[in-house]
């Protein structure tokens, strides 16, 4: 469906709803599209002329970027409309959002990256884009949302709600934008904001996660947050380092310390792709936000990600041609090595297992027998053939 108005202020709205058939079905995300259709497309799209594109049930995630792309191109306001379901890829544990065709087999080939509409939208002027989402998180990638929320990018506004599955596998129903809708449609027209709060409220469920974007001020333009040489996250407040007017560590910290951790790490996302776009991955903006990333998972509970996240920040701080002895590339090594250590699930520890082993093949540490020891805790987990461990 395309409306066009006339108005040369013109925004464009793209809705779309997709789930997989059968038993993998989550979610009834096309239930959302009538109740949105019958929404002014001034509305939904905030701006005086409008054009919305409607996917319902898209298969090809080729055919869906490339609508993306055309919608991004647009110079006015773009709202995403999107209802589905999100799921996890085990092999880089990367968020994808299923289509009609999405099995757990093909997942990697019939599903559409979110690091994918991520990237079609990062060359957008801040400001301009608003995402608004109703989805349901399956099993696998539901501590993922929890632990780090659902973000798109600096200058991006995203508002929505994420649900785990229902009991017995039922569809889940996208109350989140009918709700939005039949507010739209009795004739009020609150700002974005407002309208996600008092939708929050009557909707609340303790199992719910509700998106909403930050509102403190966005990054200076010239200058980053000087990035920390040591102290992690955790140890900034220990010491009690001081921070600058600028400096978004204090509201993510406390965030953080409050219970928010999605919030938290949503933030540090936020600044880290800034930080990517700003000064390039390699820099040492990037690795900052990174390690504040990986301590922040260290105090949701999840120390197989802040494990991952530690030893991503080694091997950047190595590429960047850091010595294996210098005491930031050693910190984030040992950092790694005990969150892996702390990881409960054994399969999750052999994942990581041989990356952890070739970081410290390289960065052996202060203490004398740390990879001997590694290796030793990985033949106690890994199966056996003929008496010779797998790994």
């Amino acid at each position: 469906m395309v409306i066009d108005g006339e108005d040369t202020a013109s925004g464009t709205a793209l809705l779309i709803a997709a789930a997989p058939a059968g038993k993998s079905c989550l979610v009834d995300a096309t239930g959302a599209l009538p109740s949105l259709a019958a929404v002014a497309p001034g509305i939904l799209t905030r701006s005086t002329a409008a054009t919305v594109v409607e996917l319902a049930d898209p298969t090809d995630p080729q055919t869906v970027l490339t609508r993306i792309r055309a919608a991004a191109a647009e110079p006015g306001p773009l709202t995403l409309y999107l209802a589905g379901q999100l799921h996890l890829d085990h092999r880089q544990r990367l968020v994808h959002l299923a289509l009609a065709r999405t099995t757990p087999a093909t997942l990697r080939y019939t599903s559409l990256p979110w690091h994918w509409l991520a990237g079609e939208l990062a060359a957008r002027r801040p400001g301009t884009t608003t995402a608004v989402v109703d989805l349901v998180a399956a099993a696998d990638a539901w501590p993922k949302l929890l632990a780090e929320g659902l973000v798109l990018g600096h200058g991006i506004d995203v508002y929505g709600r994420i649900v785990p599955p229902a009991a017995r596998r039922r569809p889940v129903e996208p109350v989140y934008l009918k709700a939005l809708a039949a507010t739209w449609r009795s004739g009020a027209n609150p700002p974005l904001a407002q309208l996600h709060e008092q939708t929050a409220a009557r909707l609340g469920a303790d199992s719910a996660l509700f998106l909403a974007p930050y509102t403190a001020p966005a990054p200076p333009p010239h200058a980053a947050p000087a990035p920390p040489t040591g102290p992690t996250v955790s140890d900034r407040v220990a010491v009690n380092l001081p921070a600058s007017e600028n400096d978004p560590l204090p509201a993510i910290l406390a965030a953080a310390h409050a219970g928010r951790h999605s919030e938290a790490a949503s933030l540090a996302a936020m600044w880290e792709g800034w930080a990517l776009r700003a000064h390039g991955a390699a820099s040492a903006e990037a690795t900052h936000w990174l390690e504040v990333r990986a301590d922040l998972a260290r105090l949701a509970g999840d120390p197989a990600r802040s494990c991952e996240l530690w030893m991503a920040a080694a091997d950047a701080r190595l590429a960047r041609r850091q010595p294996p002895d210098d005491p930031a590339v050693v910190g984030a090594a040992d950092r790694a090595h005990h969150q892996w250590q702390e990881i409960g699930d054994p399969q999750r520890s052999l994942e990581l297992g041989p990356a952890l082993v070739a970081l410290r093949r390289h960065v052996p540490g202060r203490r004398p027998g740390a990879v001997e020891a590694l290796r030793q805790r990985l033949e106690q987990l890994s199966p056996t053939e003929a008496g010779h461990p797998v790994i």
